[in-house]
């Protein structure tokens, strides 16, 4: 009847703590928007080219072979490949403290106790066998196994181990991420590359059109037609356009070097094809729907994994209020003397306890944990917010600058047709003196302007549609890595 009676009052005990420690302060929350519109500019289009694999989208076999090599050597890439490991044994690790710690054990001690103590005068009285007292010094020997669990009654640890996985996959898809960064800007620097040789070619031609121009005027001078005011000024747009011939050449060396960084090498010079540049079209474009993104954008899908993660947090930082139950045992051999260590059943030593244990007094280091793992779930809210927002911006302003650019490229290339055609013009008006030299010498920047603007609309073009590629979320569809 006592005993009885003592076990209800263990577990009023047990329920008071209980209800003391599980009272949790309030949280403000919110939850994530994840409406987008229906279609960009009122497409309704469901094709999507962020599933084309990249060696599919890029068909120029010398910008393929670069993007694989970087894929493979990548140092940005690798480093996050490292953290994806990193994250990995997190899960393990959580993983492990969800699971009964059990461990083996061994030791040896020795005891000396004062003999005019109680304990000494105990021991000095006992007998181990007839005639003979305790040993003094006493030593001990000791050999078993020993476990500890914490029983996961409140699913503290069963999410902590969940939050783990969510951020282990959120660094998965920040290596899609990065692949994605990583090709389009292999791709960009690529066709730049091709542009600036193909302006160095033009560099070129027309010098031989001006310092051909600069005999002419030099002939006209001879012949008293035009003074040395014409020959000088035609002799410095000939220097001014060698002078530009060198910016190019170090202008196209950084942009090589920095395709060598990017696939981890020093460098070198870089294959491509230039003599293509002129007949490249940009690839057709297919934006799919918005809501499409939300799958196929690896930085959308990794600030969803990291709000899951930070939900799991909280929930995690909750059960910090509640009681712990804790359980821990132990089985083995334990004896003074090693010839007795393994005596069975004399020697066997065994234990099992339980404990519930449950903050009550200082809660502000827990009140704070749980304010702050709330405040980084709402920060993960918005950061997911914005993330949609942003890929929704990037690809609707892609498609604009795509349709403009097509636009622009039409009409830049009318101009640079006037233009050459209209050098021949001013030559011959200047030979049969119906134009001075100043209309020539302006005709000729003016072409060599129109054709430096048309190469770039061309590359802005390209860099439009790699661009778009990207913010749709393609190059991360099967990269070989």
């Amino acid at each position: 009847m006592m005993l009885s009676r003592k076990y209800r009052y263990i577990g009023l005990a047990c329920l008071s703590l209980t209800y003391a420690a599980c009272k949790t302060p309030a949280l403000k929350g919110k939850t994530a928007d994840r409406t987008v519109p229906a279609g960009f500019s009122g497409s309704q289009d469901t094709i999507s080219t962020a599933q084309v694999k990249w060696k599919e989208f890029f068909t120029d076999p010398y910008l393929t072979a670069l993007i694989d090599t970087a894929l493979k050597n990548n140092q940005e890439l690798n480093i996050t490949l490292e953290e994806i490991e990193i994250a990995r044994n997190e899960v393990r690790a959580r993983k492990g403290e969800y699971l009964p710690s059990v461990g083996i054990g061994a030791g040896a001690g020795l005891d000396k106790v004062a003999r005019y103590t109680n304990t000494g005068a105990m021991e000095a009285n006992t007998e181990i066998k007839p005639g003979k007292e305790m040993p003094d010094p006493l030593a001990d020997y000791r050999l078993g196994l020993y476990a500890n669990w914490e029983a996961d009654i409140w699913g503290k640890l069963h999410n902590a181990k969940k939050a783990a996985v969510a951020r282990y996959l959120s660094t998965v898809e920040g290596r899609n991420f990065v692949i994605t960064s990583l090709v389009a800007e292999i791709a960009n620097s690529y066709y730049e590359l091709l542009a600036l040789d193909n302006q160095l070619e033009i560099v070129k031609k027309n010098m031989a059109i001006q310092q051909n121009a600069l005999e002419i005027v030099k002939l006209e001078k001879e012949s008293t037609r035009v003074t040395e005011l014409a020959v000088r000024k035609f002799e410095a747009e000939v220097l001014k356009t060698r002078s530009l011939q060198y910016d190019i050449q170090q202008q196209i060396t950084e942009t090589e070097n920095r395709i060598n960084f990017l696939l981890a090498r020093y460098p070198q010079p870089v294959s491509r094809n230039g003599q293509r540049f002129a007949e490249l079209v940009p690839a057709a474009v297919h934006a799919g729907i918005p809501s499409q993104l939300l799958a196929n954008r690896p930085d959308i899908r990794q600030a969803e994994l990291m709000l899951t993660a930070a939900q799991l947090d909280v929930k995690v930082a909750r059960a910090q209020f509640y009681p712990s139950v804790g359980i821990s045992a132990s089985v083995g051999y334990r004896a003074f003397n090693p010839a007795y260590l393994l005596r069975t059943p004399e020697s066997i030593f065994y234990s099992l306890a339980g404990d519930l244990v449950a903050p009550l007094v200082n809660r502000n280091a827990i009140k704070a944990a749980y304010y702050s793992a709330n405040a980084k779930q709402l920060q993960a809210v918005y950061n997911y917010e914005r993330t949609i927002l942003n890929a929704y911006m990037e690809v609707a302003n892609q498609l604009a600058k795509i349709n403009n650019l097509e636009q622009s490229y039409d009409l830049k290339s009318k101009q640079v047709e006037a233009l050459t055609q209209s050098i021949d013009i001013s030559n011959d008006l200047f030979k049969s003196a119906r134009a001075d030299y100043m209309e020539v010498l302006m005709t000729q920047r003016d072409a060599l302007e129109s054709k430096f603007e048309l190469i770039e609309t061309k590359k802005q073009q390209l860099n439009a549609v790699v661009n778009i590629y990207q913010a749709l979320g393609g190059g991360w569809v099967n990269a070989d890595r």
